[in-house]
């Protein structure tokens, strides 16, 4: 009977950490998060056709649960705070060297998204990605969604759509815009 009573904790250690939250996220303090942005950023990142530099922006995972991704909870648990984001933004404007150096032209994005478990916090996860364009924010944010369904429906790994999406992430352009809802035919 005793060895019963010791493996109930394991087992339910076990299973605790099968369930896994957004929540369970250690976010750092913005203070932490504040030290990791350049302070004398140089340009030496190239981004083309909406691809980040892979030596600048490499992408990082967090988890690879599917639990925690597909039931973990709002991604909004884990984001980093706007005060960090737009400040790490701005060095890597600079950093990638842009043209443009609006920051309202730009999302400070996850290349790894954080619907498929990347991380969240991490500088080389994150990269000022263009709104506009044919390779914008707006079809990237449709691959995520995407790829999220895909591994909450077991037909990927989050394996397969982390190393995906750091990747290429345009791979899967075809797959969102493949469908095609039917008109809607107005009754007269």
């Amino acid at each position: 009977m005793k060895k019963v009573h010791l493996l109930l904790p394991c087992l339910a250690l076990v299973v605790g950490a099968a369930s896994g939250s957004m929540s369970d996220y250690s976010k750092p303090t913005l203070a932490e998060l504040m030290t990791r942005v350049p302070a004398n950023p140089t340009p030496h990142c190239k981004s083309s056709n909406g691809l980040p530099d892979k030596t600048c922006t490499p992408g990082k995972e967090w988890t690879t649960d599917v639990h925690t991704i597909c039931h973990g909870g709002s991604t909004s648990l884990i984001r980093p705070p706007v005060e960090y984001t737009d400040k790490l933004k701005v060095a890597q404007i600079a950093e990638y060297d842009y043209g443009d150096v609006e920051t309202r032209d730009y999302e400070e994005d996850h290349l790894i998204s954080l619907e498929i478990g990347g991380h969240p916090d991490d500088p080389s996860n994150l990269w000022p990605e263009a709104h506009g364009g044919k390779y914008g924010s707006e079809q990237k944010d449709k691959v995520e969604n995407w790829l999220h369904k895909q591994v909450c429906s077991g037909a990927m790994t989050p394996e397969q759509a982390q190393e995906g999406i750091k990747t290429n992430w345009k791979q899967y352009l075809s797959h969102v815009t493949a469908y095609k809802p039917p008109a809607v035919h107005e009754v007269q």
